[in-house]
């Protein structure tokens, strides 16, 4: 397997992976709740069902961060057949959460109010 970051985003991260596996054992191993479980256990997301699927091709989930505060993101898994029979396995994790955008809207420099939070 070899893997390589294709490209950072302000809210997410894509990454990618040459797997020496056939398609229909990727897929499987993100798609069957029971093979998915030995490497991204259900406690991680906030919906242990797919919110979306392509059968084969793409299956997509919620994930909520196990710390405050809470943010949602989704994560993408897209599969396809690569030149050598293996597969490429392209993992795309973006923030969703609207709280997200309200953290990193403000300029750090920008004398607005500072706030303090409670513990």
């Amino acid at each position: 397997m070899t893997d390589r970051k294709t490209d950072d985003h302000d809210k997410g991260i894509e990454l990618e992976y040459e797997i020496d596996e056939p398609p229909y054992k990727v897929w499987r191993a993100i798609s069957i709740p029971e093979f998915r479980e030995n490497w991204l256990p259900k406690e991680a997301l906030a919906d242990p069902e797919a919110t979306s699927l392509t059968p084969g091709h793409e299956v997509r989930y919620r994930m909520r961060e196990s710390d405050p505060p809470f943010l949602e993101s989704v994560v993408i898994f897209r599969i396809a057949p690569s030149a050598t029979g293996g597969t490429c396995l392209r993992i795309i994790h973006e923030l969703v959460d609207a709280r997200f955008d309200r953290m990193t809207r403000a300029a750090a420099n920008n004398n607005g109010l500072i706030l303090m939070l409670a513990a």
